[in-house]
C-alpha cells in the first residue's frame, strides 16, 4: 500500500513538472529569455541591390557630402517696412495705448559660396533692407557679412565675409539641363540647417509667376518637385555631378506658405552673369532692346504666315530705343537671338539680361514672309525712353455717317461698333472699331479679345469702320486674321483671330 502511494506521488510530481515546463515555454510567468537569446527579424534583406542601384544611391550621398559644406545659412536683421497694423485686429484700449512693434525684424535664408575668399550669392529678398547680415558656415563658424550688391530685377544679391580657403561651389551650365533629370535642393529650410531634399526637374523656362513686381523683372525659372521651404531661398539646386544649376528662390504654396509640390530656381547661367557684375561694379548695368513682346499662338502664326507657332511677336517699340534705331518694326517675329532659338518672352529677356549696355546682339526676324537679320546695340535702362500713352475719353453713341453703327459676328463671338467722334479725338486716331461685346468661350474670347478694346488694323490694313472690318473678315474665311488692338489707355498689341470657313 505504501509502495502504491509512493508511485502515485511520484507520478503527480512528474505531471506537475510537465505542466510547469509547458507554461514556461509559452511565456507564462516572470521568467524572460537572456539578451543573447533574443533574435529580432530575419537574417537576410528581402532584396539584394545590384551594382547600378547601389551606384545611383551613392551619387546622392556623395553630392550631399561634397556640396553641403558650400552652402551657408544667412541671418538678417532688416528694417521693418510693412505696416505693423495691417491685417491685425487691435483690441479696444481705454487708455489709448498702441502696441509697440519693433522697428526691425529678423529673418533667415541660405547662400552659396562662390569664391574661396568669401563671396556668397543669395537672393535679393533674403538681404533686402538689411541692417545686419550674419553668415553661418557648415563647420559652425559665423561671420559678419557685407552686402556687395543687389539686383531686384532677378532677385539676386552678393554678400562678402572676411574668410580664406573656403570650399567654393562648382557652377554648372543651366543650358544643358533636361526635364526629368534628378536634382537635389540643399539649404536651411525652416531654420533646419544643412537639409537635403531630392526630386526631378519638372519644367524649365517657367515664367509669368508674378514673383517680381516690376515691368522689367526677369522670370525664367527651373521648376522642381524637390521640397523647398522658407529658408531655402538662396540655396543650391544641384545635379548628380554636384554642379549648381540654379538658386532656389520661391515655392508654390497655399496660405500656410510652405511646400505643396513645386519649387522654383533661378538658372545658374543668369546667376553667373549677374554676380560678376555685382562683384565688379556693385550694381548691374543691363542692356535693353526696347520692345514689348508676347508669345505666338496658333491663330497668330497662321495670320502672319508662319508654318507653326514659334518665335516672339514684337507688340510695340520704345520710341528711340535700341530696337527702333536698328529698324525693328511692330509685328515682327523674333526667331533667334545670336543664333539661339527663342519661343517665349522670358527666354529672350533672360538672354538679354546676361548682356551689358553697349554690347550688340543679332536678331533673326520673320517679316512679311521673309527671314532677315538685324544687329541691335543694347542701351542701358536709363537711356530707354518711356512709352507714352493717351487716355481715352467717353464712348458716346455717335456713328460714322452712312454706315451701320454696330455689327455682330456670331461665329466668332464678337460685336463691334463704329467709334464716336469723341473717341477718335481722345485716342488721337481717325479710324477703328470698338468691341462692345465678346461671348464667353467663343473664338474671340479665347484669343483674349475683350469689351472696350479698339480694333485699329486687320490683316495689316487700316480699319475705317464696321463695314470695312466686315469686308476684311469675309476675305479671310477659313483662315486667320492679324489684329492690331488698342486699349483705353492708348496701349496697342497684336492678336491672332481664327476666322471660320464659309
Amino acid at each position: 500500500m505504501v509502495k502504491i502511494k509512493s508511485i502515485v506521488g511520484a507520478t503527480a510530481l512528474i505531471v506537475l513538472g510537465i505542466i510547469m515546463g509547458a507554461l514556461l515555454v509559452t511565456g507564462y510567468g516572470d521568467i524572460k529569455p537572456s539578451f543573447a537569446d533574443v533574435t529580432l527579424g530575419t537574417d537576410k534583406a528581402p532584396v539584394t541591390l545590384d551594382a547600378k542601384t547601389s551606384s545611383f544611391s551613392k551619387a546622392f550621398i556623395e553630392v550631399a557630402e561634397k556640396v553641403t559644406p558650400q552652402i551657408v545659412q544667412i541671418e538678417v536683421v532688416s528694417k521693418r517696412t510693412d505696416n505693423p497694423h495691417e491685417n491685425l485686429i487691435i483690441p479696444f484700449d481705454p487708455f489709448n495705448r498702441s502696441p509697440q512693434m519693433p522697428k526691425e525684424q529678423k529673418g533667415s535664408g541660405s547662400g552659396i559660396i562662390i569664391s574661396a575668399d568669401g563671396y556668397i550669392v543669395t537672393n535679393n529678398h533674403v538681404v533686402k533692407n538689411a541692417t545686419k547680415v550674419t553668415v553661418g558656415l557648415a563647420d559652425k563658424r559665423t561671420f559678419s557679412a557685407k552686402v556687395i550688391g543687389t539686383d531686384p530685377l532677378t532677385d539676386l544679391a552678393v554678400v562678402k565675409i572676411n574668410a580664406k580657403n573656403l570650399s567654393a561651389a562648382y557652377l554648372g551650365n543651366s543650358e544643358e539641363i533636361k526635364v526629368g533629370q534628378w536634382v537635389m535642393a540643399i539649404g536651411n529650410p525652416l531654420s533646419l540647417t544643412s537639409t537635403v531634399t531630392a526630386g526631378i526637374i519638372s519644367a524649365i523656362g517657367r515664367g509669368q509667376l508674378g514673383l517680381i513686381k516690376d515691368r522689367y523683372g526677369i522670370e525664367n525659372y527651373i521648376q522642381t518637385d524637390a521640397a523647398i521651404n522658407p529658408g531655402n531661398s538662396g540655396g543650391a539646386l544641384v545635379d548628380l555631378s554636384g554642379a549648381v544649376i540654379g538658386i532656389n528662390t520661391a515655392i508654390a504654396a497655399s496660405g500656410g506658405g510652405t511646400y505643396i509640390g513645386y519649387g522654383f530656381a533661378i538658372p545658374i547661367n543668369l546667376v553667373k552673369a549677374v554676380t560678376k557684375e555685382l562683384i565688379t561694379n556693385g550694381k548691374v548695368t543691363r542692356g535693353y532692346i526696347g520692345v514689348e513682346i508676347s508669345s505666338v499662338d496658333d491663330a497668330l502664326a497662321k495670320s502672319i504666315g508662319l508654318d507653326s507657332p514659334h518665335g516672339i511677336l514684337v507688340q510695340k517699340l520704345v520710341a528711340g530705343g535700341s530696337a527702333a534705331v536698328a529698324g525693328i518694326k511692330a509685328g515682327d517675329v523674333i526667331l533667334k537671338v545670336d543664333n539661339k532659338v527663342v519661343n517665349e518672352p522670358n527666354e529672350l529677356q533672360t538672354y538679354i539680361a546676361t548682356k551689358t549696355a553697349g554690347t550688340s546682339v543679332i536678331l533673326t526676324i520673320f517679316r512679311d514672309g521673309k527671314t532677315i537679320t538685324k544687329s541691335v546695340k543694347l542701351k542701358a535702362l536709363n537711356d530707354e525712353p518711356e512709352i507714352t500713352t493717351v487716355k481715352n475719353g467717353d464712348n458716346s453713341d455717335e456713328s460714322t455717317d452712312g454706315n451701320p453703327a454696330e455689327i455682330s459676328f456670331d461665329d466668332i463671338g464678337l460685336t463691334i461698333q463704329n467709334l464716336s467722334n469723341s473717341d477718335k479725338r481722345e485716342l488721337n486716331i481717325d479710324s477703328g472699331v470698338l468691341i462692345t461685346d465678346v461671348k464667353p468661350y467663343s473664338i474671340a474670347g479665347d484669343q483674349n479679345l475683350v469689351r472696350g478694346l479698339v480694333i485699329v488694323e486687320a490683316d495689316k490694313q487700316k480699319v475705317e469702320d464696321v463695314k470695312d472690318f466686315q469686308r476684311i473678315v469675309d476675305s479671310k474665311k477659313g483662315s486667320a486674321l492679324l489684329l492690331k488692338v488698342m486699349d483705353n489707355k492708348g496701349n496697342s498689341r497684336f492678336l491672332g483671330l481664327a476666322v471660320p470657313g464659309k
